[in-house]
């Protein structure tokens, strides 16, 4: 495994679990998740940023040009 995939596995798994996050933030309505103080539009914007990782982390991975495949 290269650079390149160890990050793009890495910034899809945080990705992920940032869009869980925010899902569970917003579907739940709570101010508090965690201990971690969120609200509306906060949720929002940590939805985009999960969005990025993951999307990133996607990217890294699809463009890997290794000799291996």
């Amino acid at each position: 495994m290269d650079l390149k995939q160890i990050f793009g596995t890495l910034f899809t798994l945080a990705g992920a679990a940032i869009l869980v996050f925010a899902v569970i933030i917003v579907l739940d309505g709570a101010s508090s998740f965690f201990g971690l103080a969120v609200e509306g539009w906060e949720a929002l914007v940590v939805g985009i940023l999960g969005f990025i990782f993951f999307s990133t982390g996607i990217g890294l991975i699809k463009n890997n040009n290794s000799g291996g495949r």
